[in-house]
């Protein structure tokens, strides 16, 4: 299996769990347990090695409108030093992965990729896509590079130790060339647990050094190192979408409730003819927010019903620290016209399980069933 250059760093901390990850050596979670991970990033600061992610350079005078080309929103629109969330599509609508571009100039971009398609999305960016021909210089630097994240309402206070100014990054910015006592670091302010925090960027050689660094600047905070498992509870009730259960090969952007990052309006990318033709026609199938009325654990692919009829299936499912509830968010088809308080049923080893669907996400900023979107 793989690892990253962090690997060393988990065996300094008893009852880490490592499990294998798409093909990755990974902890689920560390000594205390995912339940105290998860409370930790709520409450104060922890930190994530997820070095595994992919990263490449894409550069050159065409870079900026060969990523609005493979992109459903807009690059070009991008000024230095901001970060913007989107995804790739194949010409059928349906995900290739959802990245974050982070824009150094109009020739010169970062893309981040997820862990489990950085191969698959380099061939897709270098050679796959309809317009590889006109394709820039794309340089895979995954190999090369560390990536930890600092997340939770205390982790501008314990960033602030060894960059008194980060709070001046705002959110979807960052800040290349920070000297972090002598390493040279990115940093950006973005997440994936629905928490403040950074994502912190250095050559592989000082990952190690940058780890220890953050665990001791943190330390008066609480901070706790943390795995997939916080990872995954904490994105879960933030509605932050994990590429092979809410977006897919077989899920558009519009059947996720993704829309606002798919601009339509552009010229041309790769997909928005289908995409077009699926906001003309009717989107068959929308995201939904569950909860479980009956007390049992949804998991992904368990299928959905609506009396004896069969109308999708669950994407993930957990039972949700924060709230104290057995959760999942659900693909179901949109002619059922159901709403907020309706209820269906989720068939879990076998049994019906009765559920209910409410706003979400489950979680946003200290607050519980927050947003009003579904």
């Amino acid at each position: 299996m793989k690892r990253t250059p962090l690997y060393d760093v988990y065996h300094t901390y008893e009852g880490v769990k490592l499990i294998d990850f798409g093909g990755w050596e990974l902890p689920v979670n560390f000594a205390g347990g995912i339940l105290s991970e998860h409370e930790a990033v709520r409450t104060r600061v922890g930190l994530f090695d997820v070095s595994h992610m992919g990263e490449c350079m894409v550069e050159g005078k065409n870079a900026s409108q060969y990523l609005d080309y493979l992109c459903t929103n807009t690059i070009s629109s991008l000024s230095p030093n901001q970060i913007q969330y989107t995804m790739m599509c194949y010409p059928n609508g349906t995900v290739v992965d959802d990245l974050l571009v982070y824009c150094y100039d109009s020739e010169h971009y970062l893309v981040v990729l997820n862990a489990s398609n950085t191969e698959k999305d380099l061939s897709w960016i270098q050679e796959g896509n309809p317009k590889a021909s006109l394709k820039p210089l794309v340089t895979d630097c995954s190999s090369q590079t560390v990536q930890i994240a600092l997340q939770g309402p205390l982790a501008v206070k314990t960033l602030q130790k060894l960059l008194p100014d980060c709070e001046t990054i705002t959110s979807f910015t960052f800040r290349n060339h920070c000297n972090l006592q002598g390493v040279d670091t990115l940093v950006s302010r973005t997440g994936y647990t629905g928490e403040d925090g950074y994502e912190l960027y250095c050559d592989a050689a000082d990952g190690k050094k940058l780890w220890n660094m953050l665990l001791q600047s943190g330390e008066e905070f609480g901070i706790v190192p943390c795995g997939l498992g916080a990872r995954d509870t904490l994105r879960m009730e933030a509605k932050l979408p994990l590429y092979g259960h809410e977006i897919s090969d077989s899920i558009t952007p519009l059947e996720a409730n993704l829309g606002v990052f798919v601009h339509l309006e552009k010229e041309d990318f790769c997909g928005k003819a289908a995409l077009v033709k699926q906001q003309e026609t009717g989107i068959p199938r929308t995201l939904r927010g569950v909860e479980m009325i009956e007390k049992s654990v949804p998991r992904a692919h368990c299928k959905v019903f609506l009396k004896d009829r069969e109308i999708g299936f669950v994407t993930s499912g957990t039972k949700s620290p924060t709230l104290q509830k057995f959760v999942a968010y659900v693909m179901i088809e949109r002619s059922t016209g159901l709403k907020f308080g309706d209820e269906i049923e989720i068939e879990i080893h076998g049994q019906r399980k009765k559920a209910q669907l409410v706003k979400t996400p489950f979680y946003k900023h200290g607050k519980t069933n927050a947003s009003t979107t579904c």
